[in-house]
């Protein structure tokens, strides 16, 4: 009995199911592999990197999704989904990612079509797709936190989460709501264990000339895929980087910087709260091996008993 790797529901001797199929496109009757072995698609990303706009450690594709074709293809230009294969230094990544955005849009955060798709050596590759793209060609403004703060990928780290606060009250039309939507991310990415949360990984976006916080993306357990994780959080807060207790994510920031009441947290730790089982079971039905769907729950074990 397989597993959709689109939804994690059973469906039969297929790969993918068809509520999976159709989240991709409606009329979607199958979904062809990758034509690359996870090293191909390595070497692609390679080999493309100078005429993409994307950039990163981690490598990544530009594709577009075929309904005709039944598969993603991947492309130069006027890409509107990004593909990742498997790391050759990190195992387990993209099923990493996958489940952690599923787990983030349980908690109610605004994620984007993703899912894993599997290659032509039986490898997953997380696709996701792109929120800045609305026509071939045509992208809504767009900035980073480290655009925004004058930043490069060499000091994307050498901030503080102090000062982004600033961040969001200078560029958001709406900062209290933004605030809100940004603490919540904060403290998920803290729950699961994602340290590497650094200025690149945060953004801004402008729809009818309206800028808010975008959907997220690049959320996984990062402290599951290095050996010995000495961060909780990529940016300083009260001067350090871990051992964060409560109260200091809590009463310090989201209180104090963030100036959130007491409606608006309780709200937020209760829906975190209410997400955990779901979580859990995610994390159990995910396609992650059982050694890291171990380390995954202690890690989820760990943070949630802090609060």
């Amino acid at each position: 009995m397989n597993r959709c790797p689109l939804t994690y529901e059973l469906c039969g001797t297929e790969k993918y199911s068809e509520k999976g199929l159709r989240m991709i496109a409606p009329k979607l009757t199958t979904l062809h592999d990758l034509p690359f072995t996870a090293a191909e698609q390595r070497q692609e990303a390679a080999n493309r990197a100078k005429k993409l706009s994307i950039q990163g450690v981690q490598l990544k594709l530009s594709a577009v999704f075929s309904v005709a074709n039944q598969q993603f293809e991947i492309v130069d230009q006027y890409g509107n989904y990004m593909i990742k294969p498997q790391n050759d230094i990190f195992p387990e990544l993209p099923e990493n990612e996958d489940v952690t955005m599923k787990m983030a849009k349980v908690y109610g955060l605004d994620v984007p079509l993703h899912g894993l798709v599997y290659s032509k050596d039986g490898s997953l590759s997380y696709f996701i797709k792109r929120f800045d793209r609305y026509s071939k060609g045509k992208k809504y403004a767009t900035e980073d936190f480290a655009q925004l703060t004058g930043s490069s990928r060499d000091t994307k780290y050498d901030y503080t989460m102090e000062k982004v606060v600033k961040v969001i009250d200078e560029y958001c039309t709406f900062p209290a709501i933004e605030k809100a939507d940004f603490f919540k991310r904060v403290l998920f990415c803290f729950i699961t264990g994602n340290e590497d949360m650094h200025l690149k990984n945060f953004s801004v976006i402008t729809k009818a000339g309206k800028t808010t916080l975008t959907p997220v993306y690049d959320f996984l357990n990062s402290s599951i895929s290095i050996k010995n994780p000495q961060e909780e959080l990529a940016l300083s807060l009260k001067g350090k980087k871990s051992n964060f207790k409560s109260t200091e994510l809590i009463d310090y920031y989201a209180k104090e910087l963030l100036q959130l009441n007491d409606k608006t947290i309780a709200i937020i730790l209760s829906d975190m709260n209410k997400s955990l089982s779901k979580w859990i079971e995610l994390v159990e039905v995910s396609f992650l091996s059982d050694t890291m769907k171990e380390k995954y729950l202690k890690v989820l074990d760990n943070r949630m008993k802090r609060f």
